[in-house]
Protein backbone atom coordinates (compact mmCIF):
# COMPACT_ATOMS: atom_id res chain seq x y z
CA UNK A 1 0.00 0.00 0.00
CA UNK A 2 1.18 3.41 -0.79
CA UNK A 3 1.02 6.26 1.49
CA UNK A 4 -2.01 8.08 1.17
CA UNK A 5 0.14 11.13 1.57
CA UNK A 6 1.97 10.22 -1.68
CA UNK A 7 -1.23 9.72 -3.71
CA UNK A 8 -1.38 13.10 -4.37
CA UNK A 9 2.41 14.16 -4.96
CA UNK A 10 2.52 11.12 -7.74
CA UNK A 11 -0.32 12.12 -9.10
CA UNK A 12 0.57 16.09 -9.68
CA UNK A 13 3.40 14.49 -11.52
CA UNK A 14 1.64 12.41 -13.74
CA UNK A 15 -0.11 15.46 -14.40
CA UNK A 16 2.80 17.58 -14.64
CA UNK A 17 3.85 14.97 -17.42
CA UNK A 18 1.06 14.58 -19.44
CA UNK A 19 -0.54 18.06 -19.53
CA UNK A 20 1.90 20.28 -22.06
CA UNK A 21 1.88 24.17 -23.35
CA UNK A 22 1.01 23.86 -27.08
CA UNK A 23 -0.41 25.60 -29.48
CA UNK A 24 -2.88 27.27 -29.90
CA UNK A 25 -1.23 29.02 -26.78
CA UNK A 26 -4.36 31.29 -26.36
CA UNK A 27 -6.65 27.58 -26.06
CA UNK A 28 -4.14 25.74 -24.17
CA UNK A 29 -2.59 28.19 -21.46
CA UNK A 30 -5.76 28.36 -19.52
CA UNK A 31 -6.08 24.59 -19.95
CA UNK A 32 -2.49 24.40 -18.22
CA UNK A 33 -3.25 27.54 -15.73
CA UNK A 34 -6.59 26.00 -13.97
CA UNK A 35 -4.79 22.69 -13.85
CA UNK A 36 -1.73 24.18 -12.25
CA UNK A 37 -2.96 26.06 -9.83
CA UNK A 38 -3.56 23.71 -6.75
CA UNK A 39 -6.33 22.09 -5.74
CA UNK A 40 -7.14 19.24 -3.38
CA UNK A 41 -6.74 17.02 -6.03
CA UNK A 42 -9.64 14.99 -3.83
CA UNK A 43 -11.10 12.92 -7.29
CA UNK A 44 -7.92 11.42 -8.60
CA UNK A 45 -6.34 10.59 -5.12
CA UNK A 46 -9.76 8.45 -4.48
CA UNK A 47 -9.40 6.74 -8.05
CA UNK A 48 -5.92 5.52 -6.93
CA UNK A 49 -6.47 5.05 -3.47
CA UNK A 50 -9.72 2.89 -3.87
CA UNK A 51 -7.45 1.13 -6.71
CA UNK A 52 -4.92 0.30 -4.45
CA UNK A 53 -6.92 -0.88 -1.57
CA UNK A 54 -8.94 -3.31 -3.61
CA UNK A 55 -5.27 -4.19 -4.57
CA UNK A 56 -5.24 -3.45 -7.99
CA UNK A 57 -2.69 -1.83 -10.16
CA UNK A 58 -2.07 1.30 -9.00
CA UNK A 59 -0.32 2.67 -12.47
CA UNK A 60 -3.29 1.47 -14.22
CA UNK A 61 -5.77 4.39 -12.29
CA UNK A 62 -3.89 7.00 -13.60
CA UNK A 63 -5.21 7.86 -16.86
CA UNK A 64 -8.55 7.76 -15.36
CA UNK A 65 -7.71 9.33 -12.33
CA UNK A 66 -6.69 12.50 -14.46
CA UNK A 67 -9.48 12.30 -16.86
CA UNK A 68 -11.50 12.90 -13.81
CA UNK A 69 -9.09 15.72 -12.99
CA UNK A 70 -9.31 17.25 -16.14
CA UNK A 71 -13.74 16.87 -15.98
CA UNK A 72 -13.90 18.51 -12.40
CA UNK A 73 -11.78 21.24 -13.87
CA UNK A 74 -13.57 21.69 -17.07
CA UNK A 75 -16.76 22.34 -15.04
CA UNK A 76 -15.30 24.82 -12.27
CA UNK A 77 -13.57 27.15 -15.42
CA UNK A 78 -17.35 26.82 -16.38
CA UNK A 79 -19.30 27.32 -13.08
CA UNK A 80 -16.78 30.38 -12.50
CA UNK A 81 -17.78 32.04 -15.87
CA UNK A 82 -21.85 31.24 -15.29
CA UNK A 83 -21.50 32.55 -11.54
CA UNK A 84 -19.15 35.55 -12.89
CA UNK A 85 -16.57 34.00 -10.05
CA UNK A 86 -13.25 36.19 -9.98
CA UNK A 87 -11.65 34.02 -7.78
CA UNK A 88 -10.47 30.27 -8.06
CA UNK A 89 -8.33 28.82 -5.28
CA UNK A 90 -6.69 32.26 -4.54
CA UNK A 91 -5.87 32.75 -8.11
CA UNK A 92 -7.76 35.13 -10.78
CA UNK A 93 -10.52 32.80 -12.58
CA UNK A 94 -9.73 31.75 -16.29
CA UNK A 95 -12.38 34.09 -17.79
CA UNK A 96 -10.81 37.12 -15.58
CA UNK A 97 -7.27 36.51 -16.53
CA UNK A 98 -8.48 35.47 -20.53
CA UNK A 99 -11.87 36.37 -21.30
CA UNK A 100 -15.15 34.70 -21.65
CA UNK A 101 -14.77 33.11 -24.68
CA UNK A 102 -11.31 32.05 -24.03
CA UNK A 103 -12.84 30.01 -21.12
CA UNK A 104 -15.74 28.39 -22.90
CA UNK A 105 -13.51 27.06 -25.32
CA UNK A 106 -10.82 25.94 -23.11
CA UNK A 107 -13.47 24.01 -21.45
CA UNK A 108 -15.19 22.52 -24.01
CA UNK A 109 -11.32 21.45 -25.31
CA UNK A 110 -10.87 19.98 -21.86
CA UNK A 111 -13.70 17.50 -21.86
CA UNK A 112 -12.41 16.32 -25.07
CA UNK A 113 -9.51 15.91 -23.18
CA UNK A 114 -10.71 14.07 -20.39
CA UNK A 115 -12.46 11.65 -22.94
CA UNK A 116 -9.49 10.69 -24.21
CA UNK A 117 -7.65 9.40 -20.84
CA UNK A 118 -9.72 6.29 -21.13
CA UNK A 119 -8.88 5.24 -24.62
CA UNK A 120 -5.86 3.22 -23.33
CA UNK A 121 -8.24 0.95 -21.65
CA UNK A 122 -8.78 -2.68 -22.52
CA UNK A 123 -12.33 -2.75 -24.16
CA UNK A 124 -13.98 -4.25 -21.02
CA UNK A 125 -12.39 -2.04 -18.56
CA UNK A 126 -12.89 0.73 -21.31
CA UNK A 127 -16.64 0.29 -21.38
CA UNK A 128 -17.45 0.35 -18.15
CA UNK A 129 -15.54 3.31 -17.12
CA UNK A 130 -16.95 5.48 -19.98
CA UNK A 131 -20.33 4.44 -19.69
CA UNK A 132 -20.12 5.72 -15.83
CA UNK A 133 -18.13 8.68 -16.92
CA UNK A 134 -20.81 9.61 -19.30
CA UNK A 135 -23.67 8.60 -16.95
CA UNK A 136 -21.76 11.23 -14.40
CA UNK A 137 -21.25 14.00 -16.91
CA UNK A 138 -24.52 14.65 -17.65
CA UNK A 139 -25.53 14.14 -14.10
CA UNK A 140 -23.19 16.99 -13.28
CA UNK A 141 -25.03 19.19 -15.39
CA UNK A 142 -28.41 18.66 -14.55
CA UNK A 143 -26.95 19.34 -11.16
CA UNK A 144 -25.51 22.61 -12.51
CA UNK A 145 -28.77 23.12 -14.09
CA UNK A 146 -30.89 22.90 -10.81
CA UNK A 147 -28.36 24.96 -8.72
CA UNK A 148 -28.79 28.18 -11.60
CA UNK A 149 -32.68 27.15 -11.31
CA UNK A 150 -32.68 27.44 -7.34
CA UNK A 151 -31.51 30.51 -7.17
CA UNK A 152 -34.68 32.20 -8.95
CA UNK A 153 -37.10 29.96 -6.86
CA UNK A 154 -37.97 31.09 -3.54
CA UNK A 155 -39.97 27.27 -2.89
CA UNK A 156 -36.29 25.06 -2.45
CA UNK A 157 -36.85 22.42 0.48
CA UNK A 158 -33.77 20.72 1.38
CA UNK A 159 -34.08 17.39 0.18
CA UNK A 160 -34.26 19.18 -3.15
CA UNK A 161 -30.94 20.76 -2.33
CA UNK A 162 -29.40 17.41 -1.28
CA UNK A 163 -30.28 15.81 -4.59
CA UNK A 164 -28.66 18.80 -6.33
CA UNK A 165 -25.53 18.96 -4.71
CA UNK A 166 -25.73 15.11 -5.24
CA UNK A 167 -25.77 15.72 -8.98
CA UNK A 168 -23.17 18.35 -8.85
CA UNK A 169 -20.71 17.22 -6.66
CA UNK A 170 -21.05 13.97 -5.29
CA UNK A 171 -21.36 11.72 -8.18
CA UNK A 172 -18.11 12.72 -9.54
CA UNK A 173 -16.64 11.74 -5.86
CA UNK A 174 -18.74 8.24 -6.30
CA UNK A 175 -17.79 7.53 -9.52
CA UNK A 176 -13.73 8.72 -8.88
CA UNK A 177 -13.74 5.77 -6.49
CA UNK A 178 -15.74 3.16 -8.56
CA UNK A 179 -13.35 3.61 -11.39
CA UNK A 180 -10.49 2.75 -9.08
CA UNK A 181 -12.47 -0.24 -7.69
CA UNK A 182 -13.35 -1.43 -11.91
CA UNK A 183 -9.98 -0.97 -12.64
CA UNK A 184 -8.95 -3.52 -9.57
CA UNK A 185 -11.30 -5.43 -11.28
CA UNK A 186 -13.88 -6.20 -8.17
CA UNK A 187 -16.77 -7.65 -8.63
CA UNK A 188 -20.29 -5.20 -9.70
CA UNK A 189 -21.47 -5.47 -5.81
CA UNK A 190 -18.37 -3.82 -4.22
CA UNK A 191 -17.68 -1.80 -6.78
CA UNK A 192 -21.38 -0.39 -6.19
CA UNK A 193 -20.46 0.07 -2.41
CA UNK A 194 -17.42 1.77 -2.72
CA UNK A 195 -19.47 4.09 -5.27
CA UNK A 196 -22.31 4.70 -2.43
CA UNK A 197 -19.15 4.88 0.10
CA UNK A 198 -18.03 7.94 -2.12
CA UNK A 199 -21.55 9.23 -2.67
CA UNK A 200 -22.84 9.85 1.18
CA UNK A 201 -19.32 11.12 1.56
CA UNK A 202 -19.35 14.02 -1.67
CA UNK A 203 -22.68 15.15 -0.35
CA UNK A 204 -20.75 15.73 3.26
CA UNK A 205 -17.47 17.54 0.91
CA UNK A 206 -19.98 19.77 -0.38
CA UNK A 207 -22.24 20.44 2.75
CA UNK A 208 -18.37 21.27 4.45
CA UNK A 209 -17.67 23.44 0.89
CA UNK A 210 -21.24 25.77 1.95
CA UNK A 211 -20.00 26.17 5.41
CA UNK A 212 -17.03 27.56 4.61
CA UNK A 213 -17.91 29.85 2.06
CA UNK A 214 -19.57 31.78 4.93
CA UNK A 215 -17.63 30.92 7.90
CA UNK A 216 -14.21 29.77 5.94
CA UNK A 217 -10.86 31.50 6.59
CA UNK A 218 -10.63 33.50 2.89
CA UNK A 219 -7.02 33.32 2.75
CA UNK A 220 -7.03 29.80 3.33
CA UNK A 221 -10.19 28.73 1.21
CA UNK A 222 -9.10 30.14 -1.57
CA UNK A 223 -12.48 31.94 -2.85
CA UNK A 224 -14.35 34.80 -1.89
CA UNK A 225 -16.37 34.78 1.15
CA UNK A 226 -19.95 34.87 1.26
CA UNK A 227 -19.87 34.09 -2.54
CA UNK A 228 -23.09 32.10 -2.14
CA UNK A 229 -24.74 34.53 -0.51
CA UNK A 230 -24.06 37.52 -3.34
CA UNK A 231 -25.36 34.88 -5.86
CA UNK A 232 -28.65 33.98 -4.27
CA UNK A 233 -27.48 30.30 -3.64
CA UNK A 234 -29.95 28.43 -2.02
CA UNK A 235 -27.49 26.42 0.52
CA UNK A 236 -28.49 24.33 3.25
CA UNK A 237 -27.17 26.95 5.38
CA UNK A 238 -30.04 29.03 3.96
CA UNK A 239 -32.73 26.54 3.98
CA UNK A 240 -31.99 25.50 7.07
CA UNK A 241 -32.38 29.08 8.46
CA UNK A 242 -35.87 29.44 6.80
CA UNK A 243 -36.34 26.31 8.17
CA UNK A 244 -35.72 27.30 11.48
CA UNK A 245 -35.65 30.85 12.54
CA UNK A 246 -38.79 33.63 13.56
CA UNK A 247 -40.72 34.93 10.77
CA UNK A 248 -38.92 38.30 11.51
CA UNK A 249 -35.81 36.36 10.28
CA UNK A 250 -37.33 34.65 7.83
CA UNK A 251 -38.54 37.59 6.29
CA UNK A 252 -35.40 39.45 6.47
CA UNK A 253 -33.74 36.37 4.86
CA UNK A 254 -36.06 36.36 1.76
CA UNK A 255 -35.78 39.60 1.34
CA UNK A 256 -31.92 39.90 1.51
CA UNK A 257 -32.17 36.58 -1.47
CA UNK A 258 -34.74 38.33 -3.66
CA UNK A 259 -33.21 39.11 -6.91
CA UNK A 260 -34.55 42.34 -7.48
CA UNK A 261 -33.57 43.21 -4.59
CA UNK A 262 -31.14 45.59 -3.65
CA UNK A 263 -29.07 45.63 -0.26
CA UNK A 264 -25.77 46.87 1.40
CA UNK A 265 -23.84 44.60 3.36
CA UNK A 266 -25.56 41.89 2.53
CA UNK A 267 -23.12 39.34 2.83
CA UNK A 268 -22.59 40.25 6.97
CA UNK A 269 -26.32 40.62 7.29
CA UNK A 270 -27.31 37.23 6.41
CA UNK A 271 -23.89 35.69 8.25
CA UNK A 272 -25.49 37.51 11.03
CA UNK A 273 -28.83 35.67 10.47
CA UNK A 274 -26.78 32.58 10.74
CA UNK A 275 -25.22 33.01 13.61
CA UNK A 276 -28.42 34.13 15.84
CA UNK A 277 -30.17 30.66 14.41
CA UNK A 278 -26.85 28.62 15.35
CA UNK A 279 -26.78 27.76 11.72
CA UNK A 280 -23.21 26.75 11.85
CA UNK A 281 -23.27 24.33 14.43
CA UNK A 282 -26.36 22.68 12.53
CA UNK A 283 -24.74 22.30 9.39
CA UNK A 284 -21.67 20.57 11.13
CA UNK A 285 -24.09 17.77 12.32
CA UNK A 286 -25.49 17.37 8.81
CA UNK A 287 -21.94 17.17 7.66
CA UNK A 288 -21.09 14.62 10.86
CA UNK A 289 -24.39 12.63 9.42
CA UNK A 290 -23.40 12.06 5.70
CA UNK A 291 -20.14 11.16 6.78
CA UNK A 292 -21.43 8.86 9.05
CA UNK A 293 -24.10 6.91 6.48
CA UNK A 294 -20.38 6.60 4.40
CA UNK A 295 -19.02 4.71 7.41
CA UNK A 296 -21.70 2.80 7.54
CA UNK A 297 -21.08 1.34 4.15
CA UNK A 298 -17.49 0.22 5.20
CA UNK A 299 -18.49 -2.74 7.44
CA UNK A 300 -19.63 -3.95 4.06
CA UNK A 301 -16.87 -4.42 2.34
CA UNK A 302 -14.58 -7.19 1.68
CA UNK A 303 -11.34 -5.50 1.79
CA UNK A 304 -9.79 -5.57 5.75
CA UNK A 305 -10.13 -4.04 8.61
CA UNK A 306 -6.84 -1.96 8.29
CA UNK A 307 -7.81 -0.63 4.65
CA UNK A 308 -11.56 0.76 6.18
CA UNK A 309 -9.43 2.58 9.20
CA UNK A 310 -8.04 4.05 5.75
CA UNK A 311 -11.49 4.98 4.43
CA UNK A 312 -12.44 6.09 7.18
CA UNK A 313 -9.51 8.41 8.18
CA UNK A 314 -9.66 9.95 4.75
CA UNK A 315 -13.56 10.99 5.66
CA UNK A 316 -12.63 12.13 8.56
CA UNK A 317 -9.67 14.59 7.41
CA UNK A 318 -12.42 15.86 5.03
CA UNK A 319 -15.00 16.58 7.38
CA UNK A 320 -11.75 19.01 9.13
CA UNK A 321 -11.04 20.73 6.27
CA UNK A 322 -10.44 24.34 6.17
CA UNK A 323 -9.64 24.42 2.34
Amino acid sequence: MERIETYKENFVSYLNEKITLKEPANLYEPIHYILQIGGKRLRPVLTLMTCDLFNGNVKQAYDAALGIEIFHNFTLVHDDIMDSAPIRRGKETVHKKWDTNTGILSGDAMLIMAYQCFENYEPVVYKKLLKLFSKTSLEVCEGQQLDVDFESRMDVNIPEYIQMITYKTSVLVAAAMKMGAIIAEVDAIEAERIYEFGLNLGIAFQLQDDYLDTFGDEALFGKQIGGDIAENKKTFLYLKAIEVCGIDDKEKLMGFYDANAKNDNKIEKVTQIFNNNNIAEITIQEIERFTNKSFEILDKLSISNEKKVILKNFGNSLMKRTI
